[in-house]
């Protein structure tokens, strides 16, 4: 049975949101403002620069300062993004489960691959990782399906091989879109509200990392 599982990464195999949330309140800090709770950025965490300056600044794409407070959120990310950041409770038992039942898996994230890959090394997930797509491996981020297909294909499955989970609604857009099964990591970062996640229609809803592993097996069951 040849199957991969793919991975989101902000939000769904590692809470990234602490150094995120730091790096907006650090533009905020350069702007004479008072920090925002971590509470109120991290529903932002999946959202990358954008997502988060619109929250820690209510700055939009058009704004003329856009641009280069993006860079500079970038900068400060980099430099400390290692700091807080660490796998959810649940993850590592989660891929060991994968490696005892022989699936492969991977990583297809919108996070630029300079970022994405030291973050995947400093986890130690490197090892097993067959693949790590980031948001600028291909010509697309998701919501499109390219990142998943480049996946699919540099490690030698078919799409309806494979399975994605994710956090963000785009990760279930860009998993359909890509013919895969998908499941939502609602343990990250898109919120708890049931009737919401079940409108994205994923094949499963899992609200842990434990609850992961039975939706694998299910779809694993159901595509034999």
């Amino acid at each position: 049975m040849r199957k991969l599982v793919l991975f989101d990464f902000d939000g769904t195999l590692a809470d990234t949101a602490p150094d995120l949330a730091a790096a907006a309140n650090k533009q905020r800090a350069r702007r004479g403002l008072a920090p925002l709770p971590y509470e109120t950025l991290r529903p932002y965490a999946s959202h990358g620069a954008r997502g988060l300056l619109k929250a820690g600044l209510d700055m939009g794409t058009d704004h003329p300062d856009y641009e280069d407070c993006k860079q500079q959120f970038l900068a400060d990310y980099e430099q400390d993004m290692t700091t807080h950041t660490r796998l959810f409770p649940g993850v590592d038992e989660l891929l060991a489960k994968l490696k005892q039942h022989g699936y492969a898996w991977g990583i297809v994230t919108n996070k630029m691959e300079y970022l994405a890959i030291p973050l995947v090394v400093h986890l130690g997930l490197y090892t097993d990782c067959a693949i790590t797509v980031g948001g600028d491996t291909t010509d697309h981020p998701k919501p499109h399906p390219a990142p998943l297909l480049h996946a699919a294909e540099k490690t030698g499955f078919e799409p309806s091989e494979c399975i994605y989970v994710g956090d963000d609604e785009r990760d279930i857009v860009a998993g359909k879109a890509a013919g895969m099964a998908t499941v939502v990591a609602a343990y990250g970062y898109c919120g708890t509200e049931t009737a919401m996640l079940q409108a994205w229609q994923a094949d499963a809803i899992a609200d842990t990392p434990q609850a992961v592993w039975p939706a694998i097996e299910q779809w694993a069951s159901l595509s034999a």
